[in-house]
């Protein structure tokens, strides 16, 4: 027999007291509000993922790098493994439910220094993920205005696209400041709709790029064609080198998942539903991420323009997705696809706020941020406002650098936020991976583990996560090797350099200050 609304009431309501049970147990009292039902908190992951932003901002770097075969074979693969890790972390969310996620898992499993570090790393990454939807939003925003409006494109700033895009991007990071300081109850409808927009946007591009091109590419030409515009040499140095720089598009787009277990304290049955949120949000995102960039490669039936640079359809360089869509389609379909994924990358930019504010939050609850008095502050809404505003802040600062292109036109300074938003999170997961594997069958799983499957799943997702890092840290190009004829400080990623001066500070402000007093997490109860 259904369940009446009362008895449905009645039933969330015992939920909640057993999540209110279980943190308590881990030492927290409710502050935050749970309204985030099991499918709000698989959206938001979803809604960060979004194969919308990551598929359509980084494609040139898989295009230029490796070409079609980094996307056709490289996308499944890498996705793969990240499901992987997807799993490990999965687990950890049903033994652990609390918001801080990440840095809690590994306060809880190797100590307060563990936790210290992870807990950085997870913010820092965060941060640069933020700035960089934020950033891929209204780069896309500012094309699309081009297309609809000529008037704009050389009126507005005196037709520099490069300050048009840094406008936007404030604009749009104010907006979504703005937005999250509302009730928990509008973030988790915005999520809601955002995932229905993913799926039938998804199915609406693809369905365009399956009907309406006149001519497409062959399957040969998707799963074994190699382009390499990196400007560094083909032969060995390409499949050593050039096409692992090509799975940045994939480890990028598919990153962010971590937001179901920092929205933990907000969702009901979180020892459950944060578990399969991270997971699904993955798997589900590989495979529509896939189908929509294979409708992109067999709709590339120009290969030569898509790779030159044309600032008029290349927002983002040579290889842009742009380039694809402008020669495939008519420009009613091309405009229409545009509106669909900017308005994806939008929804993208609150959900990636949203999660970085609550990580700032918990990290702050804790006294291992400056200023954790003000970043642990809830407004009458229950929502941590003062977090938001000071993640969207930084967001900003850290973006600076995109005010300036490289050399060879591609927004080295955007790879750069991308790679250190990828490096920060994922040597954030390694570090609790790396302590549940070590801890062994000691380990007490939550509602949903993995088994005795985490003594190989732990020791591959560790593995992929330390290849990653190494090549996102290296050059992107040979004017940004030191000892190139050609060396620009423009066409530097700095992703290393921000990075390597962040874990420098960290550990000299450990070694001199942070170890006499931080304890790790600060029990409320």
């Amino acid at each position: 027999m259904a369940m009446t609304k009362k008895n449905q009431t009645d039933h969330e309501k015992d939920v909640i007291l057993e999540d209110e049970r279980l943190l308590a147990e881990l030492g927290y009292k409710q502050e935050l509000k749970r309204s985030f039902s099991a499918f709000s908190n698989f959206a938001i992951s979803f809604s960060i993922i979004s194969v919308l932003s990551g598929c359509f901002t980084t494609f040139g770097q898989a295009w230029n790098n490796g070409g079609p075969i980094a996307i056709s074979i490289g996308w499944p693969v890498v996705s793969f493994f990240i499901l992987l890790i997807g799993f490990c972390l999965a687990e950890l969310a049903s033994a652990y439910p609390v918001s801080g996620g990440i840095y809690w898992w590994a306060s809880k499993l190797g100590g307060a220094k563990a936790g210290f570090y992870t807990g950085w790393l997870n913010l820092i990454g965060l941060l640069a993920v933020t700035a960089s939807v934020v950033y891929g939003s209204a780069t896309f925003l500012n094309f699309t205005l081009h297309t609809y409006f000529p008037d704009y494109a050389t009126g507005f700033l005196q037709g520099d696209s490069i300050n048009q895009q840094f406008f936007w991007f404030a604009v749009i990071m104010i907006i979504h400041t703005l937005l999250n300081t509302f009730s928990s109850e509008i973030l988790a409808m915005l999520n809601n709709i955002s995932v229905w927009w993913h799926v039938f946007g998804v199915v609406v591009i693809i369905g365009i790029l399956a009907l309406v091109p006149t001519e497409h590419q062959n399957a040969k030409w998707v799963f074994t064609e190699q382009i390499n515009n990196s400007g560094f040499s083909n032969g060995l140095t390409y499949w050593i080198y050039v096409l692992p720089l090509g799975f940045l598009l994939t480890q990028y787009t598919i990153t962010g998942f971590d937001a179901s277990a920092h929205l933990s304290e907000e969702t009901k049955g979180a020892h459950i539903a944060a578990a399969k949120g991270i997971w699904k949000s993955i798997f589900y995102s590989a495979i529509g991420g896939y189908l929509l960039l294979l409708g992109f490669l067999f709709a590339a039936t120009r290969p030569d323009v898509v790779s030159s640079f044309d600032q008029n359809v290349n927002a983002f360089g040579s290889g842009s997705v742009i380039a694809i869509l402008f020669n495939a389609l008519p420009p009613f379909f091309f405009k229409l696809v545009l509106v669909i994924a900017t308005a994806g990358q939008l929804f993208c930019g609150i959900a990636c706020l949203t999660s970085c504010s609550r990580m700032m939050y918990a990290f702050s609850r804790d006294g291992a941020v400056p200023g954790h008095r003000y970043w642990a502050k809830v407004n009458r809404k229950q929502v941590p406002a003062n977090a938001v505003l000071v993640s969207a802040a930084i967001g900003i600062l850290i973006t600076l650098p995109a005010l300036w292109k490289s050399p060879r036109g591609i927004p080295t300074a955007f790879y750069a936020v991308v790679s250190v938003g990828v490096i920060g999170l994922y040597l954030a997961f390694i570090i609790p991976i790396w302590l549940r594997w070590k801890m062994g069958k000691v380990f007490k799983p939550g509602a949903w583990s993995i088994g005795n499957h985490y003594k190989w799943m732990n020791l591959v997702a560790a593995a992929e996560i330390i290849f990653i890092c190494f090549y996102f840290i290296m050059p992107f190009e040979p004017a940004a090797v030191p000892w190139d004829k050609n060396f620009s400080w423009l066409a530097v990623n700095y992703a290393p350099i921000l990075v390597g001066l962040t874990v420098l500070f960290l550990w000299i402000w450990w070694h001199l200050s942070v170890k006499k007093w931080f304890t790790g997490p600060i029990q409320t109860i």
